[in-house]
């Protein structure tokens, strides 16, 4: 039912500046393989194959990344460097690309609308490759929300509890437990401060989205800090109909600071990498 996964990866990545002033923090390498990666397998992983991403200025590496490289690959060809590139090549060979560019950075919300000729009138889902989410013991972040989509057909975001002095980092929502682990939204909050906080249950990078979000986006007027906020544009959703909220199984990284980009990387070389090199 759904096929596409929308990819926002405009963003300047300044909170890991200055490695990211002339490379997309989407590229930064998780022991060898970079973050964008990682996030396209997980959605090819749960069985969508069209990945759209949405780029800007300098983000030209992540269309290259996906693509054949021929003068590399006739100079490795024959030895044992050539397995390095058996996973990009799976992709490259079973996924389709297709790409547009994000001209102004105003927000997730906008960066989702952003790709709205990418999606089409379909439901979709969304990665921010920086949060990098990885389930040693099962199906992954993704495929966990796309079987609850299966039973819901309606809008699901990814959650995960955190420590209540950090609701300010991310989007909060309150709501009403229908299922272990699963919410109905009823209250949704971006950014709040700790004491204006409904709970300390965030959103983390994984999205499954109705597409009657795209208008509701168009008629979001900007929030906190300018931005159209995609919590502002799904609190309407919720107050139509329904969105749930999910607290799924495994690990989350957040790579787009250096303590949690430190973390992500031990773990993928103890328990996934250590025995390739």
């Amino acid at each position: 039912m759904i096929r596409k996964c929308l990819f926002p990866a405009a963003g300047y990545g300044t909170r890991f500046l200055p490695a990211t002033k002339a490379m997309p923090k989407e590229m930064l390498p998780i022991v060898n393989k970079p973050l964008i990666q990682y996030a396209v397998e997980e959605a090819r992983d749960a069985g969508l194959q069209h990945m759209a991403i949405v780029t800007g200025r300098g983000k030209r590496a992540l269309e290259d990344h996906f693509d054949v490289s021929f003068e590399l690959e006739h100079q490795i060809r024959g030895t044992d460097k050539e397995r390095f590139l058996e996973g990009t090549r799976e992709l490259i060979d079973n996924c389709t690309f297709s790409y547009t560019r994000q001209v102004e950075m105003k927000g997730l919300g906008h960066a989702i609308l952003s790709g709205r000729s990418l999606i089409g009138d379909e439901p979709f889902a969304v990665v921010l490759a920086d949060d990098l989410c990885l389930n040693l013991e099962g199906d992954g972040v993704l495929a966990q929300m796309l079987k609850l989509y299966e039973q819901f057909r309606c809008s699901i975001v990814a959650i995960q509890e955190v420590p209540r002095e950090q609701t300010q980092k991310y989007g909060v929502i309150a709501g009403e437990l229908i299922r272990e682990g699963i919410y109905r939204v009823n209250s949704m909050v971006e950014k709040p401060r700790p004491e204006d906080a409904p709970s300390n249950l965030a959103i983390i990078g994984r999205y499954i989205l109705t597409p009657d979000i795209f208008d509701l986006i168009a008629d979001t007027e900007p929030g906190k800090g300018g931005e159209i906020q995609i919590t502002d544009a799904l609190m309407k959703q919720a107050q139509n109909g329904c969105v749930l909220a999910y607290k799924f199984e495994g690990q989350r990284f957040d790579c787009g600071g250096a303590e949690g980009y430190i973390e992500a990387t031990n773990f993928c070389f103890e328990h996934l990498h250590k025995n390739t090199f």
